[in-house]
């Protein structure tokens, strides 16, 4: 399996997710590809937010050798599953996807918890330690459920 976590600039909330969700997978056995993207191009080769380094540290997990990179239509070709955290997120992906959209393969992060309320993951990027935790705990939540929906269907 090959998931791809997007956000708006690969920095906060996508390197969390995808660290969280790596780890996730693998407590669970499951040898998942997992990356993240922004859908503008601020950020590209930076490592992710110190908060998100310095929250994800505090959880047990590593993002520090992440870079970021921007979303591209031939992502659609490379992973299984593309989660994005907002709906801003959504509507970029379709729009920079073109030709290549895939809507099957796309779903904002939280509708795993909540499907089809399209609540959206909070950008912590100008907030405190406390957002970046609530975040934390948020999109763990959402790639919990992830792993435990895919071990259930396939034991």
């Amino acid at each position: 399996m090959k998931v791809l976590m997007v956000c708006l600039g690969n920095i906060c909330r996508s390197p969390l997710a995808q660290g969280i969700l790596e780890a996730r997978a693998r407590e669970a056995g499951l040898n998942w590809e997992v990356d993240s993207a922004g859908t503008m191009h601020y950020h590209v080769n930076e490592p992710p937010h110190i908060q998100s380094q310095k929250t994800a540290q505090k959880n047990g997990i590593d993002i520090s050798a992440q870079r970021c990179r921007q979303f591209l239509a031939s992502d659609f070709d490379s992973f299984d599953r593309i989660y994005v955290m907002d709906n801003n997120n959504y509507r970029d992906v379709q729009k920079i996807g073109g030709d290549s959209w895939q809507e099957g393969k796309v779903e904002r992060l939280l509708d795993v918890l909540y499907p089809g309320e399209k609540r959206e993951v909070p950008d912590p990027y100008y907030g405190t330690e406390k957002d970046f935790d609530a975040v934390f705990q948020l999109i763990d939540q959402a790639c919990r459920k992830i792993v435990d929906n895919y071990c259930r269907v396939n034991p």
